[in-house]
């Protein structure tokens, strides 16, 4: 069924807004802490456990971050197309001005201007992002195990910052989810926003990533399943 009540008026400018700025935004945090956390770690682990040079290392870190660019890529795009099908499967409800024909509204931007409420089918961006990002960043933290830092390092403890900055982002977005979770979207468009989120993870991390010509994961040839979270404190 649908969410809480809210004032229809109330719920277009703030569903409008967390559409356009929290999913932007959102991406964008999750970018900046795994584009240190993945430089810093490839880095480690390709000096200390497979023992390249600096040259390989550097190429390996360069192939890694190759994943932030996929995962820009499919935010991108399925943002794009969740907008596509709800313009394309919504009318605007307006009440006509007195005299004046009924307009035809081609998107949701154009009913929003006049003070129309848009009722396409408008997946769940957040959904959609939380699952794609929390995957991710599971994906990514998990090269930890495989690092063996000296406790005294300054690395370590830039690591470890890093680390707990995605687990506190990871949490905020879950706070975010139950919010919105009750407010917006019917179950349909939520479910569909997970689906599609779990989708892309799996598409790349257990699929694409395992073939040669990609950015590779965090650690080569270790499912999620078999790992176990020993990084050491």
């Amino acid at each position: 069924g649908m969410g809480l009540p809210l004032p229809d008026s109330k719920v277009s400018e703030y569903r409008y807004f967390l559409a356009r700025y929290f999913v932007k935004v959102a991406w964008a945090w999750t970018l900046w802490l795994l584009l240190p956390f993945i430089t810093l770690t490839t880095y480690e682990l390709a000096r200390s456990k497979f023992l390249y040079g600096r040259t390989k290392s550097a190429l390996l870190v360069l192939r890694r971050l190759g994943a932030l660019l996929v995962g820009t890529a499919v935010w991108y795009l399925c943002t794009e197309l969740f907008i596509y099908v709800e313009n394309l499967t919504g009318e605007c409800s307006l009440q006509a001005k007195p005299g004046q024909p009924p307009r035809l509204y081609a998107s949701k931007r154009e009913c929003h201007q006049d003070n129309g409420v848009w009722n396409g089918f408008d997946i769940s961006g957040h959904c959609f992002l939380l699952s794609y990002c929390a995957m991710m960043i599971l994906e990514e933290v998990a090269v930890l195990e495989a690092l063996s830092i000296d406790h005294s390092s300054k690395l370590r403890v830039v690591i470890n910052v890093l680390f707990v900055s995605l687990c506190f982002l990871t949490v905020i977005w879950v706070f975010m989810f139950l919010c919105t979770a009750l407010y917006f979207h019917d179950f349909s468009q939520k479910l569909l926003g997970v689906l599609i989120g779990l989708s892309a993870w799996y598409g790349t991390y257990r699929f694409w990533y395992l073939k040669p010509f990609s950015p590779g994961l965090p650690l080569p040839n270790i499912p999620l399943s078999s790992k176990k979270y020993s990084y050491s404190r």
